[in-house]
Parts: C-alpha cells; sequence; structure tokens
C-alpha cells in the first residue's frame, strides 16, 4: 500500500490549479504579469504560462464552487489593496480544511490510496480517536460479512429480488447514519453474488431500522442482513433452537412496530421474518452481534436448507 499525505495533495494539486485560476483573475484586473508573478511567489515565466493556457485550470478542485469564490475573493483584494498577503493565505487556508473534510481533497486521497475507499476517513479533520477506530472496525466487519455472503455457494438461490442488506450498528447508535451497510444493495446474478461496493455509514436505512429496533430490546444485536423467506430456512432456523419471529409486512411506522414485537416477546430472536403483502416481497432478517456473525448464521442455515 503507497502512503500518500493529504499535504502532498495541497502541493501536487490545490496549489498549482489555485496560482493558475489566480493568475487569470488578476490578469482579468489589468495587472502586470510582474505583480501577479510578485503576489504568487512564481516566475513571470510561471505567470505566462498559466495565462497562455487557453482552456485553463480543470479537476475537482478547479471545478468545485468553493475554489472559484475564494480565488475571486483573493483576487479582488490583492487587485485593490484591500487584502494583503497574510489575508489571502489566511482565505487559502481556510478552503483547504473545508476541502480536507469529506471534500474533494478526500476524493483525491482515495484516488491516491485506494485502501481508504469506503473507510468514511476523516483523519485530517479529527486525527485518531477511540470512535474513529470504532467506525473503521464496523466497516471492515460489514466489509467481512459482505465477502461471506458473496463466496458462499448456494446462496444466490436466498437473495430477494430487491437484493440483500448487510449493515452493523455502532454500540451507541442515534440514528440510522449510525448504521454501515453497501450502497446499491449486493444482489444476485446467476449463480453467483455480487457487492457493487464497499460499505459506507448510512446506506440503508431498510436494514437499519431492523437493528436500531433490535437494539432497543438487546443492545448485543449490532448485526443484521435480510434473504428472502424460505420455509426451508426457517426449518433450519427451528433445528438450531431457534424460534423465528413473524412480523408484518408493511412500511409504515416500521421501526416502532418491529420494537413493539420484540418487547411483547421479551427477547429478539436470532430469525425475524414475514410473508410479504401487496408489492412487498416476502423478507427473512438473520440478526447477530456483529454483522459477520449475522452473515455466519445466514450461510449455515442456507447450507442447511440447500440439503433438504
Amino acid at each position: 500500500m503507497s502512503l500518500v499525505l493529504p499535504g502532498e495533495l495541497v502541493v501536487d494539486e490545490v496549489l498549482p490549479t489555485v496560482r493558475a485560476m489566480l493568475a487569470r483573475e488578476l490578469a482579468a484586473r489589468d495587472l502586470t504579469q510582474q505583480e501577479i508573478a510578485a503576489h504568487l511567489g512564481v516566475t513571470q515565466a510561471a505567470v505566462s504560462s498559466y495565462l497562455a493556457d487557453e482552456q485553463g485550470p480543470e479537476g475537482p478542485i478547479a471545478g468545485d464552487h468553493r475554489t472559484q469564490a475564494t480565488v475571486e475573493r483573493i483576487a479582488e483584494g490583492l487587485a485593490t489593496g484591500g487584502m494583503d498577503s497574510y489575508d489571502a493565505l489566511g482565505e487559502l487556508l481556510a478552503l483547504i480544511r473545508e476541502f480536507e473534510d469529506r471534500g474533494p481533497i478526500c476524493d483525491l486521497h482515495e484516488e491516491a490510496m485506494p485502501a481508504l475507499q469506503g473507510l468514511g476517513c476523516d483523519l485530517c479533520v479529527r486525527g485518531t480517536d477511540d470512535d474513529l477506530s470504532t467506525e473503521r472496525e464496523t466497516l471492515a466487519t460489514v466489509r467481512r460479512a459482505a465477502r461471506t455472503l458473496s463466496t458462499a455457494e448456494g446462496m444466490a438461490e436466498f437473495i430477494p429480488k430487491v437484493g440483500t442488506n448487510v449493515g452493523m450498528a455502532l454500540p451507541d447508535p442515534e440514528g440510522t447514519h449510525d448504521v454501515a451497510a453497501i450502497p446499491g444493495r449486493i444482489y444476485a446474478m446467476g449463480d453467483r453474488v455480487r457487492v457493487p461496493a464497499n460499505p459506507e455509514f448510512g446506506a440503508s436505512e431498510y436494514v437499519a431500522s431492523l437493528i436500531l429496533a433490535a437494539m432497543t430490546v438487546d443492545s448485543s444485536l449490532r448485526g443484521a442482513l435480510n434473504l428472502v423467506t424460505d420455509d426451508a430456512l426457517l426449518d433450519a432456523a427451528r433445528d438450531r433452537g431457534i424460534d423465528p419471529l413473524e412480523v408484518d409486512a408493511g412500511y409504515d411506522e416500521r421501526g416502532a412496530r418491529l420494537r413493539g414485537r420484540f418487547q411483547e416477546r421479551g427477547a429478539v430472536p436470532r430469525v425475524v421474518y414475514h410473508r410479504g403483502a401487496f408489492g412487498i416481497e416476502p423478507v427473512l432478517y438473520v440478526l447477530g452481534t456483529s454483522a459477520e456473525e449475522a452473515a455466519s448464521l445466514a450461510v449455515s442455515l442456507a447450507e442447511a436448507a440447500d440439503r433438504e
């Protein structure tokens, strides 16, 4: 894995782009190339090169409206004398800090370091802390769970037509944004299970609502996934001593209704299902203390069901 610091991207991507854009804005305000070079801290030849480029800077930095707004403010301030180099530097640093907070610098960083993709990395803003470590481990657990589903033989048979998702909540979730899942859902293609993307927080309200409802009764059950409701899966669950809980299929006030059913039973079973309704496919949920545990149980049930 290559190590690329965000500061390298600032030097290689942000500064050249901003300098080129500033040169053009200052030239438009009738400053000479020598004056522009003095403001930018570059040679006159560099300014000439910036201005000779008819197309101008391109890419995520140049294309962001915040860059253009900042460049125009700096150019106007420098041209009129209302801003000195210190003020201009402050404007530029504010822009960079904003871009490091889930902005275009993050996108460039993920391109340069693919290992960061899907982690929701915000090291530049928050640094390393226990909360961030928990978030990373949660994402990694969901990623491993999805891999378990995608590599298990015969799993495609139990993937609903609407797709499957696997999710896991942080230890003390405040809402669906604290539940990691797969964007776009997992789907079956022939006899293979495909995972379209790395997990992200807030990617699945449907699975998240089940996990959050379950955690109100049993806070240890942080992971879940959905399969198609199949009697063979239900029988396999009962053979393992699991008493599946049937719930309503409707979407309205789903979280509240699930909490009510769990509270009625006084516990959350590892398998919950519904038989569907008009326009709603029958779905079975497998829960676990983690996304990985839920995936392992789901694969075990599918293997047993396939043998029947």
